[in-house]
């Protein structure tokens, strides 16, 4: 399973010191702040980015959306402190996932509680302030034989176990983005197909089948970036440009320079939807249907 590492140059630095600022906040009118153990709280930290989701338990609705501009992931205890939703405890449930490319799937059986670090050093070296931790990727399906590893910053675990308790979930952003794919993709193992999220600097790429047989961060700095490491994936694992359906997510849109040179090399290029099986309030209508997949898909995280 050609299951590639990314090396440590792919972690890029914060590009900016500014405080957090909000770039969209959008509520809708029944989400009541009074009921926190009604909802679920669902975060992602991806790079110069904290965005929240509050999802109804009940409905499985996303009343709530937020996309705050975030220096560091460190930082994410003090946009907390002033915060009106991310420091308040008794929610339903919480998930965070980090972004960056610190991370390597490892086989469910040669995996050793405690070892995490030791692991994760083959491919990354930890900062002084960073941790490893797992997570087993979704049971029952063609990832369950896989834990993912991950590098965090401490603060940020440290903060979400002291914030809301044990029964909050830490995990990267590649489990969240292939439990979504998977749930979207339904019980039927499909012909395999080549899935790709954008995220700013970061390019993920995800080739599944009957089981999941690539998964991997790439950082980019150019649209050529993208397209190079698309066609480079496509062509080590024996899917065709011309023939083979590649679907995208992120921050980008058909206009976008990414999208119009991917066009060029790959024939069937299509930009994917938001996960089935959950609601969204009419205030986030204004998003496009590709964003946040990732952010929306940590409901399907246990």
């Amino acid at each position: 399973m050609p299951l590639l590492p990314v090396p440590a140059t792919a972690i890029l630095p914060p590009s900016s010191a500014l405080p957090p600022a909000p770039v969209a906040q959008l509520h809708d009118e029944a989400f009541d702040p009074s009921r926190l153990g009604a909802y679920h709280l669902d975060i992602l930290l991806t790079e110069g980015h904290c965005r929240l989701t509050v999802r109804e338990a009940a409905r499985q609705k996303v009343v709530v959306l937020e996309d705050w501009t975030l220096a560091a992931a460190s930082a994410l205890p003090a946009l907390a402190a002033g915060h009106e939703l991310l420091g308040r405890a008794g929610w339903a449930g919480v998930r965070l996932a980090v972004g960056g490319g610190a991370f390597t799937l490892l086989p469910a059986p040669l995996f050793r509680p405690g070892d995490e670090a030791a692991y994760l050093g083959l491919h990354y070296t930890l900062g002084a302030t960073e941790q490893a931790l797992a997570y087993a990727l979704p049971p029952g399906s063609p990832a369950h034989e896989l834990v993912s590893i991950f590098g965090t910053e401490a603060a940020v675990a440290e903060w979400l176990q002291a914030t809301h308790g044990p029964t909050a979930r830490l995990l990267h952003h590649t489990s969240a983005l292939v439990a979504g794919l998977l749930h979207q993709r339904g019980p039927a193992a499909p012909t395999r197909q080549l899935y790709l999220h954008l995220a700013g600097p970061e390019l993920t790429l995800v080739v599944l089948g009957t089981q999941l047989e690539f998964c991997n961060v790439f950082a980019i700095s150019t649209p050529e970036d993208a397209v190079y490491y698309t066609i480079l994936v496509m062509q080590e694992l024996g899917l065709n440009p011309d023939q083979d359906t590649v679907t995208i997510w992120g921050d980008l849109t058909s206009e976008s320079a990414i999208f119009t040179l991917l066009r060029t090399y790959v024939r069937h290029l299509r930009f994917g939807s938001r996960p089935f099986g959950l609601q969204y309030s009419y205030r986030l209508n204004e998003l496009a249907e590709c964003r946040h997949f990732e952010l929306f898909s940590l409901a399907f995280c246990d």
